[in-house]
């Protein structure tokens, strides 16, 4: 039975090897990195306007209803959930997919990181879906009803809490990341010359600003959990907004969005680069 069993998950595994190996799926996948910069760029481009005293919302589906305003809306949304939902299936395989008993730290990192990457680029996917089939949504909004939901329990609100501190943790990583260029080891190769330069420059700005971005918006959470007020709690919009209120806020906001630019022009250019 055992045996039975082993051979079955062996040919499963096999079977998803060889789709991940076609040409049409690591294109696609590749393009994922490409629609998730875009909105990247989008979201710092709106901070930016944020920090010059204009109006806007700083998220996922602020970015996303900006792509639903253009003439080839539906074409683009289409095209980004495609995109989106092959990358976070290609990266949930590499989660989910060959777990062997005595894995190593490392493997078991990589794993996580992967079922991390997965579970964002799904709800990107979600986001350019829903406003596809005319859905659209405020992921402000759902961050708050979320966490008011959590809130209504004790495990909810220990849970809500864990996830605050998990994003802090993770905006800490970014920024480490960003520093050390410890991206770099996930490319096969790199533009050469001033552009390669650029490139990496990119890398290092977008991963420090999104760390800051992914460490505010944990924060928003752990005080609204504290406080057990939902209200104060939400997405990067309101981190952003939040920023605005404080001295120098401004400027910090201002910077934020420059991050995050790069951060999305990384995406689209490291599309081509990055290793699957």
């Amino acid at each position: 039975m055992g045996n039975a069993v082993s051979r079955a998950a062996s040919s499963a595994d096999d079977a998803v090897d060889d789709i991940k190996d076609s040409k049409v799926v690591r294109v696609l996948a590749r393009s994922g990195y490409a629609a998730i910069g875009l909105v990247h760029v989008l979201i710092g481009v709106t901070a930016l306007r944020l920090a010059l005293g204009e109006k806007g919302d700083a998220d996922q589906s602020g970015a996303v209803s900006q792509l639903a305003s253009n003439p080839f809306s539906l074409a683009l949304l289409w095209a980004g959930f495609i995109v989106c939902a092959v990358l976070a299936l290609y990266l949930a395989s590499e989660a989910l997919m060959g777990w062997r008993f005595g894995a190593s730290k490392h493997q078991v990192k990589n794993r996580l990181k992967a079922g991390g990457q997965a579970v964002v680029l799904a709800a990107a996917a979600i986001a350019f879906g829903g406003f596809a089939l005319g859905q659209s949504s405020d992921s402000g909004q759902s961050s708050k009803k979320l966490s008011a939901d959590l809130m209504s329990s004790t495990p909810g609100t220990v849970l809500l809490a864990a996830i605050g501190a998990g994003l802090m943790v993770a905006g800490v990583v970014f920024v480490v990341i960003g520093v050390r260029r410890g991206f770099e080891k996930h490319l096969r190769g790199q533009p050469s010359g001033t552009t390669g330069t650029a490139f990496i420059w990119l890398g290092v700005a977008g991963y420090c600003a999104k760390g800051v971005a992914l460490a505010a918006v944990g924060l928003l959470i752990v005080v609204a959990t504290v406080k057990h007020d939902p209200s104060k709690s939400g997405g990067l919009d309101e981190a952003l907004k939040a920023f605005l209120a404080q001295s120098f806020g401004v400027w910090i906001v201002a910077l934020i969005g420059i991050g995050l630019i790069a951060y999305g022009l990384f995406s689209v250019l490291r599309s081509r680069y990055q290793r699957l």
